[in-house]
């Protein structure tokens, strides 16, 4: 009998117990009432990369997790480029752009983990609690924190890390994630990412053949 896959293929080995999402920050705000939306946005990026990078810091696995905007045609790198080029927000997706260590996972719809690959990522990382960021927390994040919540993963839903198309829709939406979804809604610089939070690797045995050592990232 084969042996068991532990790890992808070695394309997920960065073990850990947490998770950072960015649900949605690759986006061109091409759609009715986006003017708000990127006002919010703009004011977001810059906290959302600094816990990027602490995040990175620390060994957390960094997950972007973004509609394909309807294009089925093109992969996540095409819509990187676009949005970084001809978008209207362009300015947060230079500033948020995946970088190669990065994974990321493409949606069809509003929650993260509907018809994707991301409940099978967070398995192979051994994820037991997210931080959701990005746009928007009245729909995307939302969504996406109930689905979490359902497959019993721990909810941290940084305030300033997420956005909507008003201030009262996204307190509205924290509050929401935080009665019902237990979520911790504490600022960014409030959560702890310690390092000693990442769990041992597993090892397989050695076999004649060679892994590829790539990841799901942006080149």
């Amino acid at each position: 009998m084969p042996e068991k896959n532990i790890d992808l293929h070695g394309s997920a080995p960065d073990k850990h117990k947490f998770a950072l999402l960015l649900i949605d920050v690759i986006n061109d705000f091409d759609f009715p009432e986006a003017d708000e939306l990127l006002k919010y946005a703009r004011k977001m990026a810059p906290n959302l990369l600094r816990l990027k990078r602490r995040a990175q810091e620390a060994g957390i696995p960094v997950i972007y997790v973004n509609d394909n905007f309807g294009r089925w045609k093109s992969d996540f790198r095409h819509t990187v480029n676009h949005c970084a080029q001809h978008g209207r927000g362009r300015d947060v997706v230079k500033l948020l752009r995946p970088e190669k260590s990065d994974y990321f996972v493409l949606k069809p719809k509003h929650s993260g983990f509907f018809s994707t690959t991301l409940e099978t990522l967070l398995r192979y990382l051994e994820t037991q609690t997210l931080i959701l960021t990005g746009i928007a927390g009245n729909f995307c994040v939302l969504f996406t924190a109930n689905d979490a919540y359902m497959r019993d993963f721990n909810l941290f839903v940084p305030s300033d890390c997420t956005v909507s198309n008003t201030k009262k829709e996204n307190e509205s939406a924290l509050g929401l994630m935080k009665k019902f979804l237990k979520a911790d809604t504490r600022l960014s610089s409030g959560i702890a990412l310690l390092t000693t939070q990442k769990t041992k690797p597993r090892h397989r045995r050695r076999s004649g053949r060679t892994r590829p050592q790539s990841k799901n990232s942006i080149r």
